[in-house]
């Protein structure tokens, strides 16, 4: 068992534990818990020997650390998972700790085992993850087969797998009649492993109790209650009966009711004298961390602050709009709208711009978004050119005609002939790649020459 009793420790003008009293007992999981700063890893290495308190002692098993006779074989210790030389291998570092303790080297490969990391037992441990180091640190405190255990901070860096292993782990120590004390700032996992809580907020006691105590203390436990939504009367009727009852009724968003102040059953049989039928009637109980956050909330000395971003966003382009917040965002029970493929309609959409140059579709059918023919699916048709019909060609077809005589084909292309139908007075002398033009103007290619006629020949 571990007992502290007037706890002080002071660092010059500040002062980090202030007359800290409570007991660790056997048998059972106890949750160290507080906010940064509040003084938790202070309170450890104190109960480790590691720092001299102020004022005040702490023992373990009725002597203080530094006078229990080999105390690496009753008391373990996570404190510093990067606690290790990085040039030793995870195998060394164990048996160099065991040796120094008196512990036979075969348990370094149990414990290895334990952890599992015996697949990297002689790996340097400079290589090591977060995680692995985390597990490296569990088994020095298992080393010496300990009945009390100290861990700070033990699932930082874990996966999932490896928070659930912690969790049995710690469970399984205690159950086997084992002082277990962790502190950890994961309430989610306070709650699956304690069994019991201390709680300190700027170095003093806020409290000392079960798990479920703790919840039922700092928080008030509630009913829902929701009628019909097509008969908001029969809300209202329910509403008032359950205050004349005594109960505490508010409204929620969806339009279900918190009553606080009744118990389920005589809930129920207001409902059932008022002739009111329900929908939903289910207790409430808040998390940990609802508890926790209520609890501490006038002990947090860090608390964050609105980034304001003065001087660092960027001025929005000429024309552009500001983003407009989504309805409903950030309120409880908000939930994003699904995605389009599934019907939702997350943003408003505007119509689809028209063409851009004001002409009529050049390709022919509906158009689509931008003045583009739409295909079968919505997606734009292939803008496939319309071939103008083959004219018969004679020898007086032979030069090209336009408007105030022949026209001279630009240098390096050689003139292909136009179609006599082709009103342009440019086209004798086009390109055999044409040049990209504006969607009005509908690019009309010629045809490619034939080169078995003589005409086309030359």
């Amino acid at each position: 068992m571990i007992e502290a009793v007037g706890l002080t420790k002071r660092y010059g003008d500040k002062t980090a534990v202030y007359n800290l009293s409570f007991q660790v007992r056997p048998g059972a999981v106890t949750g160290f818990l507080g906010p940064n700063g509040s003084g938790k890893s202070t309170t450890m290495r104190m109960i480790l020997g590691l720092d001299n308190p102020t004022s005040g002692q702490v023992t373990i098993g009725g002597f203080p650390y530094r006078k229990l006779p080999n105390a690496p074989r009753q008391v373990g210790a996570l404190l510093d998972a990067k606690a290790v030389h990085g040039g030793r291998s995870a195998r060394s570092h164990l048996l160099s700790l065991a040796q120094l303790s008196g512990i036979p080297a075969r348990r370094v490969d149990e414990v290895l085992g334990v952890v599992g990391l015996q697949d990297v037992a002689r790996k340097r441990s400079k290589g090591f993850s977060l995680g692995m180091g985390q597990r490296l640190g569990i088994a020095a405190a298992l080393l010496g087969d300990p009945q009390v255990l100290l861990f700070d901070e033990p699932v930082n860096g874990l996966d999932p797998e490896g928070i659930l292993w912690v969790r049995n782990l710690m469970k399984a120590l205690a159950a086997e009649g084992r002082t277990v004390f962790v502190s950890s700032h994961l309430m989610s996992e306070m709650a699956l492993t304690a069994d019991h809580l201390i709680v300190i907020g700027r170095g003093q006691l806020l409290s000392d109790m079960s798990v479920r105590d703790f919840i039922s203390a700092n928080s008030a436990d509630f009913a829902r209650v929701r009628t019909p939504d097509t008969e908001p009367q029969l809300r209202e009727k329910l509403t008032s009966a359950l205050t004349e009852a005594g109960g505490h009724v508010l409204p929620e968003q969806d339009g279900g009711l918190r009553v606080t102040g009744l118990p389920l059953p005589r809930i129920s049989d207001i409902a059932h004298d008022t002739d009111v039928r329900l929908w939903e009637l289910s207790p409430h109980q808040a998390s940990l961390e609802e508890a926790y956050m209520r609890m501490t909330q006038g002990a947090v000395d860090y608390r964050s602050t609105i980034d304001q971003k003065a001087g660092l966003m960027q001025p929005l382009p000429p024309g552009a709009q500001p983003p407009m917040p989504v309805p409903g965002q950030g309120q409880p029970g908000w939930y994003a709208p699904p995605s389009p493929a599934q019907g939702g309609q997350p943003f408003a959409m505007g119509q689809p711009p028209a063409n851009p140059y004001g002409t009529p579709n050049p390709y022919g059918g509906p158009a689509g978004a931008g003045g583009i023919a739409a295909g079968p699916y919505g997606a734009p048709a292939p803008m496939t050119p319309q071939t103008p019909p083959q004219q018969p060609q004679g020898p007086a077809q032979a030069a090209p005609q336009a408007q105030g005589g022949p026209q001279a084909p630009a240098p390096g292309v050689p003139a292909v002939q136009a179609p006599a139908a082709a009103p342009a007075p440019d086209a004798a002398a086009i390109p055999a790649t044409p040049a990209p033009a504006p969607a009005a103007a509908s690019a009309q290619p010629s045809p490619s020459p034939d080169l078995t006629k003589p005409e086309d020949a030359r």
